[in-house]
């Protein structure tokens, strides 16, 4: 009897472990469907404010009359149900948060809950300040530079007149607006084809600029350390473009512009490393818990 009272007592508190996380993954669901279904009901706006980049690309290419299609009968309803799950993931994602941060929690010591709650609060900030960078910075860069192919034989032929002359006429003599040779090529664009694109970028941005983060809580936990970052500044490189043409579209605009914004977090990680070991160092000389041989290690 006492041996079963003992495993009783042993997995009691387990099964409130259990308990407290089926509570939080409910408030976390939930919060997360009806974020959900709120942004699905303005859906058609956030649609048209994802494609701005690709609106003001087209009519800075001279059409006046942007126009966007689908192909299937249900594919502009799973358009905007894809952007309501997005939207609604971003829009819950302090209340996951939250939630996680409270299951956790009991678990930390004080001086670990105050190292881990800045981290908490600067991934969103860094998630959206990514996210805003993809969209008004490198989408519309993206966006004018794949649709600005259409007009590069028209920018040719406006440098070489000879090129756009009818064969056998005088070289001065124009082609004509409409000939009965040749065919117009003009872009016209699938609505869940660029919002991939867009979202894509979005993502990958938001995504990537996590670095200081990821890197900043290795070196509180002694993972990383700003010398060893610093020697690795080499295979950081390959490893950052390697990561940006795998979450990019295909293209070398989108992962080198991925590129020049991320290492530079890389290096901004390894200064905010290196402050938290002057630091720590400072903390553990006022001990006397401070080793010279340590010292010497981390400025090899």
């Amino acid at each position: 009897m006492t041996a079963k009272d003992d495993i009783d007592e042993s997995s009691a508190p387990l099964v409130e472990h259990l308990i407290e996380l089926r509570n939080r993954l409910i408030w976390s669901v939930g919060a997360f469907l009806v974020a959900m279904i709120l942004c699905f009901v303005v859906a058609e706006r956030i649609l048209t404010f994802l494609l701005t980049p690709i609106e003001q690309a087209m009519r800075a290419l001279g059409d006046p009359n942007p126009v966007m299609q689908y192909t299937a009968p249900q594919e502009y309803f799973f358009t905007l149900v894809h952007i309501s799950v997005v939207s609604g993931l971003m829009v819950s994602f302090p209340v996951i948060a939250y939630q996680l941060w409270r299951f956790v929690a009991p678990g930390l010591y004080r001086s670990e809950k105050q190292a881990f709650l800045p981290f908490l609060v600067a991934s969103p900030v860094l998630f959206l300040l990514g996210a805003a960078f993809a969209h008004y910075v490198v989408t519309p860069i993206a966006m004018n530079f794949f649709l600005g192919f259409a007009d590069a034989f028209s920018v040719v032929t406006a440098l070489l007149p000879g090129l756009s002359a009818i064969p056998g006429a005088d070289p001065g003599t124009p082609v004509p607006a409409s000939s009965t040779e040749g065919i117009n090529i003009v872009f016209q664009g699938k609505v869940n084809e660029t919002l991939d694109i867009s979202l894509k970028l979005i993502l990958a941005f938001g995504l990537c600029f996590q670095l200081p983060v990821l890197l900043t809580l290795m070196g509180k936990a002694g993972l990383a350390t700003s010398a060893g970052l610093a020697a690795m500044r080499r295979y950081a490189i390959v490893v950052i473009l390697i990561v940006a043409a795998l979450v990019t579209p295909p293209d070398v605009m989108s992962q080198f512009i991925l590129f020049f914004a991320v290492y530079p977090l890389y290096e901004v990680s390894i200064f905010m490393i290196r402050r938290i070991e002057k630091r720590r160092e400072a903390e553990l000389r006022a001990e006397g818990l401070w080793d010279e041989d340590e010292e010497g290690e981390g400025k090899a």
